[in-house]
């Protein structure tokens, strides 16, 4: 089973959305589905934060998607298991 495509509508990027941090415009944040639905990548042009989903969870966390901003899509790994 994938991420439903109504929670894929809302969801935005925790970094890109929060405090200090929100970035200028009416819907900043936007996520892009990539690697066969196994990740999502933040659209802002200065972000590059990427969120893994495991086992159809999106792990929507900063420091998750911190990890992942010097990497490129096409070598993120597998996301694996929710809980190793």
């Amino acid at each position: 089973m994938a991420v439903a495509t109504d929670l894929l509508e809302i969801l935005r990027c925790p970094y890109c959305v929060s405090g200090a941090t929100r970035k200028p415009g009416d819907d900043p944040g936007r996520l892009e589905l990539v690697k066969n639905g196994t990740w999502l990548v933040c659209q802002e042009a200065d972000c590059g934060r990427k969120y893994p989903i495991k086992e159809d969870i999106p792990v929507m966390l900063i420091d998750e998607g911190d990890k992942w901003i010097n990497t490129a899509v096409a070598d993120l790994p597998q996301p694996g298991k929710l809980v190793e």
